[in-house]
């Protein structure tokens, strides 16, 4: 008799603790279904008016500046127009819907100059050389200015979907340019290419064109 009350008292505590086992498995499934299940009901929306092109324009500038920052760029009709306008120290510009995946940007208004010279001259017809050779004698000559540390934000990706809560585009990031005229790696002491995602370099040393890259991240999603 005893050893049959062992026996008993054996098998209903190895149940216990199988039912135990189970409870643990279904409720750790049930939180991973619940995480996925979240990621996976974001919703997300074509670019396909000018609503949609400022909202995800925006996200290229600081957060506590979008409110007040200008936005230019071509509008789902194709003309280039102030789509909002803004008086932050930032310009944004938005990305161009006829073209593939996304690139927005967003420059500090010192910078405007310079900016919309590169425009006018490729709206000319001129090749990448001829603006680089033109805006470098208009930089030097004091007709276009450039401020030094002058930033400029660049929100790209290869996809234009966005998150209709966040305005964040699917995939994109953020590159950073920081606008340093003839500056040479020597005198500000930065190498020629990047050491390592993420790290600074000079692009276009000793040139108006001279800037500091700070690239992101390979997994770095905004």
């Amino acid at each position: 008799m005893k050893h049959l009350l062992s026996t008993f008292l054996f098998a209903a505590l190895l149940i216990s603790c199988n039912s135990s086992d189970k409870s643990k498995t279904e409720s750790s499934n049930t939180e991973t279904t619940t995480e996925v299940t979240s990621k996976e009901d974001k919703e997300l929306k074509s670019i396909t008016s000018d609503e949609d092109l400022i909202a995800t324009a925006l996200m290229a500038a600081p957060a506590e500046s979008r409110a007040n920052s200008k936005v230019i760029g071509y509008n789902m009709a194709g003309e280039f127009v102030t789509l909002k306008e803004g008086d932050s120290e930032y310009i944004v510009l938005a990305d161009d819907p006829k073209k593939d995946g996304f690139n927005a940007a967003c420059y500090h208004k010192d910078l405007d100059s310079f900016m919309a010279r590169g425009r006018a001259l490729r709206a000319e017809g001129k090749t990448a050389d001829e603006i680089f050779a033109i805006r470098e004698a208009e930089v030097k000559s004091g007709k276009i200015k450039i401020t030094p540390g002058s930033a400029l934000h660049i929100y790209y990706g290869p996809n234009t979907a966005y998150d209709v809560e966040t305005s964040k585009v699917d995939g994109a990031k953020l590159r950073y340019v920081i606008y340093t005229p003839f500056a040479t790696s020597a005198s500000i002491g930065l190498p020629e290419t990047p050491s390592a995602p993420n790290h600074p370099w000079i692009m276009n040393p000793g040139t108006h064109r001279a800037h500091i890259m700070i690239s992101p991240l390979k997994n770095e999603v905004e």
